[in-house]
């Protein structure tokens, strides 16, 4: 079986975020089944899901709840529009999302993806000053953090900061302005010189995840906010990596008592089941595009699938798990117990440094020549040992469920650190102390041996 899948997946797949000319040489692992926080091979074979699928998986695989709720709606309707229809799913999920959000966040636009979300977020923001007229007409620009990351579509990658991922579609994109991440003196200093201009700041809250799991010092993220507020900039806080408990709350921007104006979700909205976003947007926002019809004020973006049905009603189930099993007030003890664990591998020789907030971690591993894919050693190790585990470059990073057990947890990272150990030896046969740099600026937030 798994020789056919392999020369399928070799002769007609092409594998986001992979070099195909590396994966076409390798004897791919094929995932055959879940339940709860491993995934398992065609062969039997179980590991640890260290990335919680993507960062997406919350309550584990094959949750019952989860897996009930889809079964039920089926019974139903699987798609239905909501170009000129409502249906129960999507109207519910609104209000439980409203209800569970920073104050005033009382709208919601669903789409498929975190792209999705970050996008209409920023053409909402862009409509909203068109439509105000006046001197509100020349707000066009957005400011976007140094290595953020805000998904893939061209509006997203226009305000993203990760070279890597952007820079070969520059041509393609809006100009937008850049700050560094962590410095809201820089950012004060520019809505100064050009607020008038800005129509949104837009950034991940607390942590920035594919910029390689960059934590921001306390109090930015409220200090930006107040920035937006002085200047009347609108404020999008893309929580599609962070929502959902990622960071120890239900939302990232709840630690610092922020209320953005739009607040983006996806991956784990509904526990990994469905591909479902939603951006959240106040009154004020929504108030905005009300008119007479003739005037065109209205909103024109839209999804085949906004709103489906079965992902609506998976989305409801992972909230009602969330509060059954009382997700994040057990997951507390498991933060304490990973940042622990964590100390032990900041330690390490082949370690530079340990950054994370809540159950997001990046072990960074240093700079080292890319022909080495040091990283992509370390996954091959774990895998081996029964883990999954991906790496953004040279930082090894480690999204658990939040439903994984203390031993798994346990588990998880002893495998870690030893596939660490196997993957430098390995890169490094003869020995060289020499080899890892510091690759992080020192100003970026969170930097120290094991930031918890």
């Amino acid at each position: 079986m798994n020789g056919r899948i392999t020369e399928l997946d070799h002769r007609h797949l092409w594998h986001p975020f992979t070099q195909q000319r590396g994966w076409e040489a390798e004897q791919p692992l094929v995932i055959e089944r879940g339940e709860g926080t491993d995934l398992i091979a065609t062969d039997g074979t179980r590991y640890i899901d260290g990335t919680s699928s993507l960062w997406c998986n919350i309550h584990g695989h094959r949750h019952p709840t989860i897996d009930g709720a889809i079964r039920d709606q089926l019974d139903r309707v699987a798609h239905s529009t909501m170009l000129g229809l409502t249906h129960a799913p999507a109207a519910e999920l609104a209000a439980r999302l409203s209800a569970i959000a920073p104050a005033g966040l009382t709208r919601a636009f669903y789409s498929d993806a975190g792209s999705t979300a970050t996008e209409i977020a920023l053409k909402m923001a862009f409509q909203y000053w068109q439509q105000r007229g006046g001197q509100h007409a020349r707000r066009t620009c957005f400011v976007g953090l140094a290595d953020g990351y805000h998904g893939d579509t061209i509006g997203a990658v226009s305000v993203g900061g990760i070279d890597l991922f952007h820079g070969a579609y520059e041509p393609l994109l809006f100009a937008k302005r850049t700050v560094p991440a962590g410095d809201a003196a820089a950012l004060g200093r520019l809505l100064d010189r050009h607020g008038e201009e800005i129509a949104a700041v837009i950034i991940e809250p607390l942590v920035q995840g594919a910029g390689g799991i960059l934590v921001q010092p306390p109090g930015y993220l409220h200090r930006v906010r107040e920035l937006c507020s002085e200047h009347d900039v609108l404020l999008i806080c893309d929580e599609v990596a962070t929502g959902f408990g990622r960071t120890g709350t239900m939302f990232a921007c709840e630690q610092e008592q922020v209320a953005p104006d739009f607040l983006c979700l996806g991956k784990g909205l509904t526990n990994g089941y469905m591909p479902l976003a939603a951006t959240l947007t106040t009154d004020r926002v929504y108030a905005g595009f009300l008119g007479e019809h003739e005037e065109f004020r209205t909103f024109f973006h839209g999804h085949t699938f906004t709103g489906n049905p079965l992902a609506c009603a998976a989305a409801i189930a992972s909230l009602d798990v969330f509060e059954r099993e009382h997700t994040l007030e057990r997951l507390q003890p498991k933060i304490a117990r990973l940042h622990e664990l964590l100390a032990g591998v900041a330690a390490m020789d082949e370690v530079v440094e340990v950054r994370g907030r809540g159950f997001m971690v990046g072990i960074d591993l240093g700079d080292h020549d890319p022909a080495l894919r040091l990283g992509h050693r370390v996954t091959v190790e774990a895998r081996r040992r029964g883990a999954i585990v991906r790496p953004l470059g040279d930082t090894i990073v480690l999204v658990p469920p939040l439903a994984i057990s203390k031993r798994d947890l346990g588990r998880l990272v002893a495998i870690t650190a030893a596939a660490i150990r196997e993957a430098v030896a390995g890169a490094y046969p003869a020995g060289a102390p020499e080899r890892i740099t510091v690759r992080r600026a020192q100003g970026v937030a969170g930097s120290g041996r094991a930031a918890a």
